[in-house]
């Protein structure tokens, strides 16, 4: 009887000290006390079984970091200094995988893959000194996260620089954070309380079906005025799902845009070719739409999402909102100083019907609402209108006769006053 307790007791130890070394805690540096040590990121991934958790010590990191199991990435306070840093490598950001939609080439600075339970928060993600086609534009998509087939919680994350210098117009590369599914896989990851700035394409974006994000108290800056691409800042599209809520997006503008011109555009928060979008909460300003729902004949619709709540200011050229889709409500929104229109339901760009505007703000804009003269049938609700030139127009273009001069862009939006097509917003697909 005792051989079979001891027998007994000895399982259980063993069962538990195994347990123990699956959430097993390490560090890279050396600022915590009796915690195993790595020189790099990567090693500590490495060494670390699923559902452990690595500790990166204030420092720069030289490296990608590569993910494929359940893990906790957390940079750490030591003393007064709490700031760890990936950068790129002396050699430079490498591709390191592929899209699951198109099969281009990646360099992604951390890319998680096939894994669930991956969280990684308190780091700063720099893609400076990427040496990714300077002086041109690369094929290679430079991302700052990447979540692949892959679930989990990205949580006050700086990612930064995810740009390139001296490249050509139209340059698409540079992604902030980005999930994607393919392949059969799915993704689901939060994404919140981050910072996300200079991007060269997107801030934050989450492409095709199998993916649902929630997008919650992100701050994400565009460059401003630029050449390089249509930026966005946030970019829920392709058939992906989630919830767009609580985040300031601003500074997208891509300034060889006009009016009268047909090409891409920059957006805020921009829903492409994916349905039952939720996007509230939000502030944006300083773009050229502030929110769009576009529908693609090829990818699909952007239908039945909704607009609330939201504070969206100073869209240059373009709309306040932009709708491209049908069965969506816009709702409860306060929309000041847009170039064209306060909220437009776009025929330009194919059917749009069953959309409902109501209880929306609009201050300083040529038109409160624009809804197109092809567009089929849609309510528009009481909505309240301060110094608008038109309340409700007929039209799909509104220009306005003078332009304020603090407007960005503004002699662009005078070119042209009837034009037959008009600017799409540009997703990121890489």
């Amino acid at each position: 009887m005792r051989t079979v307790r001891v027998a007994i007791t000895s399982t259980i130890f063993l069962f538990v000290f195994a347990s123990h070394l699956l959430a097993a805690t390490v560090q890279v540096g050396t600022c915590r006390n009796s915690v195993p040590s790595f020189a790099t990121i990567q090693a500590a991934v490495n060494a670390s079984s699923a559902g452990g958790t690595v500790l990166v010590c204030p420092g720069s990191y030289a490296e990608q970091v590569g993910i494929d199991k359940a893990l906790n990435l957390f940079g750490v306070l030591s003393g007064t200094e709490k700031a760890a840093v990936i950068v790129a490598p002396s050699g430079g950001i490498v591709q390191n995988t592929t899209s699951l939609s198109s099969g281009n080439p990646i360099a992604a600075q951390i890319l998680v893959t096939n894994a669930t339970g991956v969280n990684i928060s308190n780091l700063t993600v720099d893609g400076a000194n990427s040496q990714i086609s300077v002086g041109g534009c690369s094929p290679v998509n430079l991302v700052g996260v990447l979540y692949q087939n892959a679930s989990g919680t990205v949580n006050h994350l700086a990612v930064i620089n995810q740009a390139l210098t001296g490249v050509s117009i139209g340059c698409q590369s540079g992604l902030g954070i980005f999930v994607q599914s393919g392949n059969s896989g799915t993704s689901n990851v939060r994404i919140v309380n981050n910072y996300v700035e200079n991007y060269q394409k997107n801030g934050i974006t989450a492409n095709e079906a199998g993916t649902t994000v929630t997008i919650t108290a992100n701050n994400v800056v565009g460059q401003g005025p630029t050449t390089g691409a249509a930026e966005n800042s946030i970019q829920v599209g392709f058939g992906a799902a989630g919830q767009v809520s609580g985040n300031v997006a601003m500074d997208d503008i891509f300034s060889p845009d006009t009016i009268s011109g047909s090409g891409n555009a920059a957006s805020g928060i921009l829903v492409f070719a994916s349905t039952g979008v939720t996007v509230t909460g939000n502030t944006v300003g300083n773009t050229q739409f502030g929110i769009a729902f576009v529908s693609d004949a090829t990818a699909g619709p952007a239908d039945n999402g909704t607009i609330q709540g939201n504070r969206i200011s100073a869209t240059r050229v373009f709309d306040g909102v932009e709708l491209c889709g049908s069965g969506n409500t816009v709702i409860g929104n306060t929309i000041s100083g847009s170039d064209e229109s306060g909220v437009h339901i776009d025929s330009t760009c194919g059917a749009v019907a069953s959309n409902t505007v109501s209880k929306n703000t609009i201050n300083d804009a040529c038109a409160g609402i624009l809804v197109g003269t092809a567009a089929g049938s849609n309510t528009i609700g009481t909505n309240n209108f301060y110094n608008t030139r038109n309340t409700t127009l007929t039209a799909d273009t509104c220009t306005p006769p003078v332009m304020a001069p603090t407007r960005l862009l503004a002699a662009h939006a005078a070119a042209a006053s009837a034009a037959t097509n008009h600017a799409r917003p540009s997703p990121a697909r890489p």
